[in-house]
C-alpha cells in the first residue's frame, strides 16, 4: 500500500473515531443529566451504551496506528 492510500484510510479512521467519541460524549451527558435528577439506575443503564462505542473507537485507533507504521516501513 502506498503512503497516499494509507493516509486517506487513516484520515477516514480518525474521522470515524471522532464521530464515535462525540456520540459517546452525548450519551455521557444524558447519563449525567439523569443522575443529577436522581435517576441513578437509569443513568447507569444509559451509560452502558458507551462501552461498545469506546471499544470500537479503540480498535479504529489500533488500525490507524498499525496502518501508519506499515506504510512507513514500505
Amino acid at each position: 500500500m502506498n503512503r497516499i492510500t494509507a493516509e486517506t484510510s487513516i484520515k477516514a479512521f480518525l474521522a470515524e473515531i471522532n464521530h464515535r467519541t462525540q456520540k459517546a460524549a452525548r450519551i455521557a451527558t444524558a447519563a449525567q443529566a439523569c443522575a443529577d435528577l436522581g435517576s441513578v439506575d437509569e443513568a447507569v443503564t444509559i451509560s452502558m451504551e458507551i462501552e461498545q462505542i469506546l471499544y470500537e473507537a479503540g480498535r479504529l485507533q489500533d488500525a490507524a496506528s498499525l496502518l501508519n507504521r506499515l506504510s512507513r516501513s514500505s
